[in-house]
């Protein structure tokens, strides 16, 4: 039988009230109480009853987090970061409990797992990863959104665009500076020599990949305004993971145009570039060099070390944390921007004579 808050009390030897206290947090409980408290909670097995909580309070303990994979280390490491970073930081603050929601990028699983939230009263949420721009979606989202935030639910939009969302809402934005890592990722190319730059983008649609995209071509056409257009052909379309590196690499090779420099989404399709590439009986750098996009921890271990742009996913991740629970005030406009940065490895050289 489970136990109850007034046994709890009784064995601490104080009353109910300072017991929800102690639980609920926020409120000011002597040291010596609180810890007797505690102890008896412990001592006794107590779980409290999450949902009716939820139903007397406006919000719960819980707190969402919807990632597109989480077998992605993009996605594990800014949730397990997140998740740390909701732990207390002083006396008299609750415990949250994270829910990792994975979507697999389905815009209908990312509005049904808002909805699930939204049912238990979610404390707040945080939406990491790359948004599908897709006018009815957008939509969709912004009206759920917006009633979460306006029933007091903290929103963090992290790792892609704003919503159209009143400005008074508790909605804040985590955005990375995707596009000017593609800049500078493609401006190193340049630099080496390289102007047969083959680009495998992310998949067409998301904000992460016209960032990326975006970024990339701007490099290209400030250095030459023709280049843009001469690498049309290089360009293609693919998943983040490491297989669709791998496929569309083979595409690129099969329909002959030379290349001397690859450019991936990220480091999971990189990966699986340099495996096409070697495949094929191509050296990395001294045949074609290769640069990915995040810096995940495996671009040190790669032979050699992968040359990529690093996003402060660790960073965005407790940053994310603190605004969904208050303990750091939204920024002027909702929206903050973390920069990447370039950090250039063996994988990449100048083009071969």
């Amino acid at each position: 039988m489970a136990v109850t808050l007034a046994e709890v009390a009784a064995h601490a030897g104080v009353s109910p009230a300072t017991v929800s206290r102690v639980l609920n947090g926020g409120y000011p409980v002597a040291g010596g109480t609180r810890t007797r408290v505690e102890q008896a909670v412990e001592e006794l097995g107590y779980v409290a009853n999450g949902p009716a909580r939820a139903l007397a309070a406006a919000t719960s303990d819980l707190v969402g987090v919807l990632v597109h994979d989480v077998a992605d280390s993009f996605f594990g490491i800014l949730a397990g970061s997140l998740q740390s970073a909701l732990a207390p930081t002083g006396p008299g603050e609750s415990r949250r409990l994270a829910v990792v929601c994975n979507t697999e990028g389905a815009p209908e699983a990312e509005l049904a797992y808002l909805t699930l939230l939204e049912g238990q009263r979610a404390g707040g949420v945080v939406l990491t990863g790359g948004a599908v721009e897709e006018p009815g979606h957008t939509a969709a989202l912004t009206a759920r959104i917006t009633r979460m935030a306006a029933a007091g639910a903290p929103v963090v939009l992290c790792g892609r665009p704003p919503l159209p969302v009143p400005p008074a809402l508790p909605v804040a934005t985590v955005m990375f500076d995707d596009r000017g890592g593609a800049f500078r990722l493609a401006e190193h190319l340049l630099s080496l020599g390289h102007r047969r730059i083959a680009y495998i983008a992310g998949p067409p649609g998301l904000s992460t990949t016209r960032e990326r995209l975006g970024g990339h071509r701007e490099a290209l056409a400030r250095h030459d305004p023709a280049l843009p257009e001469a690498c049309e052909p290089l360009t293609v379309h693919a998943g983040f993971e490491r297989s669709a590196g791998y496929d569309a690499t083979r595409e690129l090779l099969r329909r002959g145009a030379p290349f001397t420099a690859v450019a991936a989404a990220n480091d999971s399709v990189a990966t699986g570039v340099a495996a096409a590439l070697r495949e094929a009986g191509l050296r990395i750098p001294e045949d074609v060099s290769v640069a990915g996009f995040d810096d995940l921890p495996v671009c040190v271990d790669t032979a050699p070390a992968l040359t990529t742009v690093r996003v402060p996913l660790r960073e965005a991740g407790i940053l994310a944390a603190q605004l969904v629970t208050g303990r750091k005030p939204l920024p002027p406009g909702g929206i903050t921007t973390l920069p990447t940065e370039l950090m250039v490895r063996g994988s990449t050289a100048p083009p071969p004579s």
